[in-house]
């Protein structure tokens, strides 16, 4: 019996999803990308969903639409990839929990669409980033050509969607396209450190930030602004004094605790 093309592992609020096609560098078959919609369906109503972690198995974070497959099949991609029932970054967007990507190798074209389409990335020394389109003679269609410019300037998107060329996990990290870059060995334990933290906060304050930066993000400063006073106003009128003072101690232990950690 063959194993899932998605592994789904959950553990103390924190879900880690595996593409599991390493033979084929995690290329998103129909299958996979059939796996991955559902999952985060699942995801989304699972009130023990807290984080997502994804990353690959093998040499590669992911390389994309599987041309193989579609080739052998003699077919083009249909409308149910992007907007359709095999959106994955539309499947991933509605999920209004914070997701982390662990990039382990490669992410290539849809690949980086798919890791443009976390919160935030920690990449192994060993993950590279190139956007093929170009080469293949392919249009993105999941947002890269809107999102890579908006993370790292258009002159550079430019020269990576231009050349097809491979950008390094340091180079991407000194362009803020990545969070951090770790070993290999430590790039799931930083990402299960991280969703640790994360956990900490208070619930509902991850999925409102989480909305009011993306929705921010995606218009005009004023409109953006705007948005966080909506979601001010909206807080404000639900929280009482003594839940801030609650929390502000917790804050403050555990603000000693790192402190005694880092002198140590």
């Amino acid at each position: 019996m063959s194993e899932p093309a998605l592994l789904v592992e959950k553990s103390e609020g924190i879900v880690t999803l595996t593409l599991n096609r390493p033979e084929a560098m995690n290329a998103l078959s129909r299958a996979l990308r059939m796996a991955i919609v559902q999952a985060f369906a699942v995801l989304r109503d699972d009130p023990e969903a807290n984080i997502v972690i994804l990353t690959g198995a093998g040499r590669a974070f992911c390389a994309g639409i599987d041309l193989k497959e579609l080739g052998s099949t003699n077919t083009t991609l249909n409308n149910d990839t992007v907007g359709g029932e095999l959106d994955i970054v539309q499947a991933m967007g509605r999920f209004d929990r914070p997701i982390i990507g662990a990039i382990n190798g490669f992410a290539v074209t849809g690949g980086f669409e798919l890791a443009l389409a976390c919160d935030m990335l920690i990449a192994s020394t060993t993950a590279k980033f190139a956007d093929t389109h170009a080469r293949v003679g392919a249009m993105p269609g999941w947002g890269l050509s809107q999102k890579l410019p908006r993370i790292i300037g258009p002159y550079r998107a430019k020269e990576l969607s231009l050349t097809g060329n491979f950008l390094s996990a340091e180079q991407a990290a000194a362009w803020g396209l990545v969070n951090r870059v770790v070993t290999p060995e430590e790039l799931l334990p930083t990402c299960r450190s991280l969703a640790k933290d994360m956990l900490s906060c208070v619930p509902e304050m991850l999925r409102n930030l989480k909305r009011v930066i993306d929705e921010g993000f995606a218009t005009t400063l004023t409109e953006g602004l705007k948005i966080e006073h909506e979601a001010w106003q909206a807080h404000v009128r639900r929280v009482t004094p003594e839940a801030i003072a609650e929390r502000r101690v917790l804050i403050q232990q555990r603000g000693r605790k790192q402190s005694s950690y880092n002198k140590g």
